[in-house]
């Protein structure tokens, strides 16, 4: 009953989300027409505001917006008015999630490790120097990691390409550039979690039932202490799936996170809607299927 609850809320919250969403982005100065080539007459711009709508009520706006939105339409886009909104999210989330997964793996790939060593190795030469690589890739963004490797590999040894998404090799550097922080993040989190499992009772009893210290840290503590890490995963997935705006910026990736960005500066007014309220959703589906796996995890854990 606690999961379909969660889930029953969620509409609710996605309502409050679009309508935060489109209230602030028409309390913005200016219009979608006012970075056009070429200035448009008075005359022009009533009828571009007739023909979007933009010329009534805000409520009754919000109200024909919502009414696509239950046919699943986004509405169209006021910059690119080739392209629906639908038709941008279609072409850029594949990118944008594939991005996202490969950014996820990499940084548990080193964060778990590397926390899971440094609790075990804890007030020695590879704790220091494991913590000391954790906060420093904590420290320093995507935006500053991003042009060094494409300054560094791409651009003076030419291992990898400099920017696009046209293969496999494409993606290595903005995979690096978005997950090396959240790896450093992760790491902290775990080596938290171990610290604190591994002076808990129940491994002190495992210790005495004369398993090995490999054993007791990876069948029993490990289980407890990756929950800091599963707690933080739901939103940290549900960022990276919907893109990081400045990683697919320096790297000239196709994502959503490119289309966000632009469609705020040009007071896009259904794209960025329809951008948060997709951000909104994966956030609070995964924020539930986090607490499932949880409850899965540590079976102290009980959901009413």
């Amino acid at each position: 009953m606690y999961f379909l609850r969660r889930l029953a809320f969620i509409p609710p919250l996605l309502l409050v989300v679009s309508f935060l969403a489109f209230g602030l982005m028409h309390l913005a100065p200016g219009n979608p027409f006012d970075r056009e080539r070429k200035p448009a007459s008075p005359d022009v711009e009533r009828n571009l505001a007739r023909k979007y709508h933009l010329d009534e009520p805000f409520l009754k706006q919000y109200a024909r917006y919502l009414g696509g939105l239950a046919h699943g339409d986004f509405g169209p886009s006021l910059k690119y008015r080739d392209h629906t909104v639908t038709d941008i999210i279609a072409q850029g989330l594949p990118v944008s999630m594939t991005l996202g997964w490969l950014a996820f793996c990499f940084a548990l790939g080193i964060g778990l490790p590397l926390g899971f060593y440094t609790a075990v190795e804890r007030g020695r030469w590879p704790d220091y120097l494991g913590s000391f690589f954790a906060i420093l890739v904590i420290c320093i963004p995507g935006l500053v990691i991003g042009p060094i490797l494409v300054v560094t590999l791409a651009i003076h040894w030419r291992i990898f390409p400099v920017a696009l998404w046209e293969s496999p090799w494409h993606a290595i550097l903005p995979t690096i550039a978005l997950g090396l922080y959240f790896s450093g993040r992760i790491a902290r989190l775990m080596r938290e979690g171990m610290l604190g499992i591994m002076q808990s009772e129940f491994v002190t009893t495992a210790r005495a039932k004369g398993l090995s210290e490999f054993q007791v840290l990876s069948r029993h503590a490990v289980r407890l202490a990756i929950l800091p890490v599963l707690s933080y995963s739901g939103p940290l997935l549900a960022d990276l799936l919907t893109g990081s705006f400045v990683v697919e910026n320096i790297f000239q990736i196709p994502g959503i996170g490119t289309s966000l960005v632009n469609g705020m500066s040009n007071r896009d007014y259904p794209l960025v809607v329809g951008l948060v309220i997709l951000y909104a959703a994966l956030l609070l589906v995964l924020n539930v299927l986090v607490d499932l796996t949880y409850s899965i995890l540590d079976r102290r854990v009980k959901y009413e």
